[in-house]
């Protein structure tokens, strides 16, 4: 992983750029397959699609690791509320909506 400090001229930094989105695409692509997995499991373990105290914990674990990390805060929740609102929707497609606190 190359330091940003390190990068002489902006080719070489749209190329890490890209790299990164690319990296950061199949993660999200991997989270994604996880929220696919849910949907298969939550019935089984009598969990909706939406379970508020679960989207408080992520969001308090994802702005910790962003202070941590050197990356604005309201930024990572902004993007984690709406990727998290995204999968909510998909599992409430199949599950159906529901709401435990």
């Amino acid at each position: 992983m190359t330091a940003a400090a390190e990068i002489g001229d902006m080719t070489a930094l749209r190329r890490e750029i890209d790299a990164i989105d690319a990296d950061l695409v199949r993660l999200l692509a991997r989270r994604a397959s996880m929220i696919e997995r849910a949907i298969e499991l939550k019935p089984g373990e009598g969990m909706p699609a939406r379970i508020e105290t679960r989207v408080r914990d992520v969001l308090d674990k994802v702005i910790a690791r962003a202070h941590a990390e050197g990356l604005d805060p309201g930024l990572a929740e902004r993007l984690w509320r709406e990727m998290m609102e995204h999968f909510i929707a998909r599992e409430e497609e199949v599950l159906g909506k529901g709401d435990v606190a």
